[in-house]
């Protein structure tokens, strides 16, 4: 068995961004307080941290899901793609802003039933367009819809899959450290 691959790239610290790199860091740090560290491993490649920020918030803006649909969503595939850093990210966000029960956010961190039904089924179909790679059946999307989503909100789900590969698989590369923050919500 192989070890597992660690990019040779360092983050990038505010003395060494620059260009569009820093300019994205920067807002960041104005917005959230403080930088992220998987934002400083992704700004190793503007173009990738910028395609990251703008899906995420474009998910964040316009996907329809309430702020506890749209953590569901995020740790169902930050779990699914084992990446602790935004497991614990995700779960921190779940619980100090948008407010998730803890049992729903115990039961989506572990891979458990959770007990708000519609929750639930959006775990299960998030769950399902992981596993299949998008190639989704009629009924997995059946119940989604019939839960009371909306056709349209299966492409945010698949937005959600986009942004959580960019921020997962650098993750895995870079063998990110947990924020101090993020940490207290480690599995």
């Amino acid at each position: 068995m192989s070890a597992e691959f660690k990019i040779g790239l360092d983050p990038i610290t505010d003395e060494t961004a620059s260009g569009k790199g820093k300019e994205l860091l920067d807002n960041a740090k104005a917005e959230m307080g403080f930088v992220p560290n998987m934002y400083r491993t992704m700004a190793n490649s503007p173009g990738y941290l910028d395609t990251y920020i703008h899906g995420y918030k474009a998910f964040r803006q316009g996907s329809g899901f309430t702020p506890q649909e749209q953590e569901v969503v995020f740790l169902v595939f930050s779990r699914e793609n084992g990446c602790e850093y935004c497991t614990a990210a995700h779960s921190m966000l779940a619980d100090k802003v948008s407010k998730l029960d803890a049992g729903s956010l115990d039961a989506v961190r572990t891979g458990k039933p959770l007990a708000d039904a519609k929750l639930n089924v959006l775990a299960d179909f998030t769950k399902h367009v992981h596993d299949t790679r998008g190639m989704i059946t009629n009924d997995s999307a059946e119940r989604f819809l019939s839960a009371g989503f909306a056709d349209q909100q299966i492409l945010e789900v698949i937005l959600a899959a986009s942004v959580k590969i960019l921020s997962n698989y650098s993750n895995h590369i870079f063998h990110t450290d947990v924020d101090e923050v993020f940490s207290p919500y480690q599995l």
